[in-house]
């Protein structure tokens, strides 16, 4: 699910009174008591840039704090409203269930800057449930209302149902599986998912340096004077020409998605290490393969394994470990 909102700017002044107009209305909006972890500034200039070609400083920081008490207020009013639910389906008495925790989380997308996750805390770890940010000027500019400006959010509601009937596997909403399609029939009440037996999980791990910048590949070069291999990762040489993507994690995700598909229960980060000499940054990501429908043999995970190897070294020039 997706939305968004905006402001029209010829219906203020000057940017500074933009900036109010957008505080009056998160004012208005309503208060909740919900655990927030917000550890990050309202943008940053390297991590979570600002548009300062479009916005002011002000104006993003009305536009971050409205987006995210409103999106806030969406996740309390879901979640009070399926407490409630359950209760009355005799799922548990109303308002028992373990206080919300949530945190946004600095985040990459391509049509909005600054942008964030919010994650909830969910059976000890943290669960993304929506995509958020400032919405990409030039965007509203070619859609013909130049003059405006907001936010935008896409919410997976997979996620959320996730939350609220403690399913454990998202790939379970597109299964057939009729021990887990008869728990939620349309004719039955509200009810939280009953678990049955799986197949296997086969972890698989995916270690690799993220390609060095060019200044930083240079300096490493001279400094050295050497082309030994390096301990962090190849040839102390100087770069190639050949750009590749900056890599980011929903970049590991999609070609997880793309090479392996519903055969992939999870990926997590395990290990993240930076080079005190070079700065070469490594990742390790843990891909957890387990299908709905058989068990996987090692052939079968390895193929699939290799393939994610190897996307990530065409597409992103990473250095597998």
């Amino acid at each position: 699910m997706e939305g968004a909102l905006t402001w029209d700017r010829n219906a203020s002044s000057s940017s500074k009174d933009l900036a109010e107009t957008i505080m009056s209305s998160l004012e208005k909006l309503p208060k909740h008591d919900l655990v927030v972890e917000d550890p990050n500034p309202p943008f940053h200039e390297e991590r979570n840039p600002l548009q300062t070609k479009y916005h002011t400083p002000e104006e993003a920081k009305a536009v971050a704090a409205h987006l995210k008490r409103s999106l806030e207020d969406m996740v309390v009013t879901i979640f009070a409203a399926a407490d409630k639910a359950l209760a009355a389906s005799g799922q548990g008495a109303q308002g028992e269930q373990e206080p919300l925790k949530v945190r946004w989380v600095e985040a990459f997308f391509p049509h909005t800057s600054p942008s964030w996750e919010l994650e909830v805390w969910w059976r000890g770890d943290w669960l993304e449930v929506l995509g958020c940010g400032v919405i990409d000027q030039p965007l509203l500019n070619r859609a013909g209302v130049s003059s405006r400006v907001g936010w935008a959010f896409g919410i997976g509601l997979e996620r959320i149902a996730m939350l609220l009937f403690g399913i454990p596997d998202i790939r379970l909403f597109w299964s057939k599986d009729q021990r887990f399609l008869s728990q939620f029939d349309e004719s039955q009440p509200i009810r939280r998912f009953q678990p049955f037996s799986k197949y296997p999980a086969a972890p698989r791990d995916v270690a690799f340096w993220l390609p060095k910048s060019e200044a930083s590949a240079v300096a490493d070069t001279k400094a050295s004077g050497s082309s030994a291999p390096s301990p962090a990762g190849g040839q102390l040489t100087e770069p190639s020409t050949t750009k590749t993507p900056s890599f980011h994690e929903n970049d590991l995700m999609e070609v997880v998605r793309n090479a392996a598909g519903d055969a992939v229960e999870d990926v997590s980060l395990i290990d993240s290490f930076k080079h005190p000499k070079t700065g070469r940054q490594s990742l390790c990501y843990r891909v957890t393969y387990r299908s709905l429908e058989k068990t996987l043999t090692t052939e079968e995970a390895n193929e699939l394994h290799e393939q994610i190897r190897q996307e990530l070294v065409s597409k992103f020039g990473v250095e597998l470990r």
